[in-house]
C-alpha cells in the first residue's frame, strides 16, 4: 500500500523570520488604522471593517506569542474615539466585549497575560466586567503580555500620573525633588512594562495620535500602507526585518560618527 508523502515539519516562525532572538523587539506597539477605509473600499458599513480588524488582531497576537515577543500593545479605542457617532461607539464596545469572551480561552491556553491601559470608568459595565475577569484569569500567565489600550489617551495618562504624584506630595509622602523620570514611568498605566522598541502604524498615516507619548521617546517607527484588516503575519514580519536592520543609538553616536553632530 502506497504511503502518502510525509509533510515537512512546520518551520519555526523565528527561523522563518531569519532574525536572532536578540534582534527582536521586546515590546511592539501598534496603532491599528484603516478599518473604516477597508469597509468603504468594499461598499460595506464601517462595522464590517471593525470586525475584519478584530480578526486581524488574533493572527498578530498569535504570531507575536510564537515569536517570543514579551509585550504587544494594541491601540484599540482612544479617548478621542468617543466623538464618533453614538451607534458606532456602541457597536465598537459590543465588539470589544465579544472579542474578550471569544478569545478568553485562547488567551489562557497560550499563556498570554491580558492587561488594560486607559480609563475604565467610562466603559459599559458589561465590557468592564469581562475585561477585568480576563485580566484576573490570565494574571498568572508568563508568556506574551497583551496590552489593550481602550479609552486611552497619552495626555490623559500623563495628567492622571501628575495628579497622583501631586497628591502624594500634598500628603507628605513624597518630596518634589524626588520626582524623576523613573518615578513618572512607574506612575503611568504601563508601569512595570518595558517601553516599546517598535511602533507600527498601519494605513499609511504619519502621526502618533496621542499614543504612549512618554513611552515612545526612543521607539523605532514603522509605517505600513496596508489597512489594518489586511495587516497579517507577512506584513508584521516585514516590519520586524526592517527593525532588525536599524541601529539604535538613543542619542549617542557610533564610532564612525564621533566628532560629528
Amino acid at each position: 500500500m502506497t504511503q502518502p508523502p510525509s509533510q515537512p515539519p512546520a518551520l519555526d516562525p523565528r527561523e522563518a523570520l531569519g532574525l536572532p532572538p536578540e534582534a527582536l523587539p521586546r515590546h511592539i506597539a501598534i496603532i491599528m488604522d484603516g478599518n473604516g477605509r477597508w469597509a468603504a473600499q468594499r461598499g460595506l458599513p464601517r462595522l464590517h471593517g471593525h470586525r475584519a480588524g478584530a480578526r486581524a488582531v488574533r493572527a498578530i497576537v498569535t504570531h507575536c506569542a510564537r515569536l517570543g515577543i514579551g509585550c504587544l500593545t494594541l491601540y484599540s479605542f482612544s479617548r478621542e474615539n468617543w466623538k464618533r457617532p453614538e451607534e458606532e461607539v456602541a457597536a465598537l464596545m459590543d465588539l470589544l466585549g465579544e472579542f474578550l469572551v471569544d478569545e478568553r480561552q485562547e488567551i489562557l491556553l497560550n499563556n498570554i497575560r491580558l492587561r488594560h491601559i486607559g480609563r475604565r470608568d467610562g466603559l459599559p459595565p458589561a465590557v468592564r466586567e469581562v475585561l477585568e475577569e480576563v485580566e484576573r484569569a490570565s494574571g498568572g500567565n508568563s508568556g506574551l503580555t497583551l496590552c489593550i489600550a481602550v479609552d486611552y489617551g497619552a495626555r490623559d495618562e500623563l495628567a492622571r500620573a501628575v495628579r497622583a504624584l501631586a497628591e502624594r506630595v500634598a500628603r507628605g509622602e513624597l518630596r518634589p525633588q524626588e520626582i524623576d523620570e523613573g518615578l513618572i514611568s512607574t506612575s503611568l498605566d504601563t508601569a512595570g512594562l518595558p517601553d516599546p522598541d517598535l511602533v507600527i502604524r498601519t494605513a499609511g498615516e504619519m502621526r502618533v495620535s496621542n499614543f504612549l507619548l512618554w513611552q515612545i521617546s526612543y521607539s523605532e517607527l514603522y509605517v505600513s500602507p496596508v489597512l489594518w484588516p489586511d495587516f497579517g503575519v507577512a506584513e508584521l514580519d516585514a516590519a520586524l526585518r526592517e527593525y532588525g536592520r536599524r541601529e539604535r543609538r538613543y542619542g549617542a553616536v557610533d564610532g564612525a560618527a564621533e566628532g560629528g553632530l
